[in-house]
């Protein structure tokens, strides 16, 4: 059975972790073995990272809406209470995108789930 040299293929491979890691610190952009490493450790971080994005915005988005119904004469929970059982079905991101930029909209929305 014939040799197999595997120039290209690592060469290629080498090439992109290097690509990827462009602009680490240090040797962690010159050589392979520490590119890699940091390579898989920042891939890592940024699966991690998607989901706690997604907890993060949901409590700004809660922060935002309690702010505004206690303005508006109520608190979070009381509101979100009284728009399940008045069948107002508006998400938190919406919600709370109207009480920044619509706060007459906001106040609507609790006096008809407040009714």
């Amino acid at each position: 059975m014939t040799r197999v040299r595997t120039g290209v293929v690592r060469r290629q491979h080498h090439k992109k972790v290097l690509k990827i890691t462009k602009g680490q610190f240090s040797s962690r952009h010159r050589l392979f073995k520490r590119a890699n490493e940091a390579m898989l450790k920042s891939l890592w971080y940024a699966t991690r990272d998607r989901r706690i994005r997604k907890r993060d915005l949901r409590r700004l988005w809660i922060a935002r809406i309690n702010a505004s119904a206690r303005l508006n004469g109520t608190t979070y929970s009381r509101l979100i209470s009284a728009m399940k059982k008045a069948n107002v079905t508006i998400n938190r991101k919406m919600l709370s995108d109207l009480a920044i930029r619509d706060p007459k909209a906001f106040a609507a929305v609790v006096a008809k789930a407040l009714a």
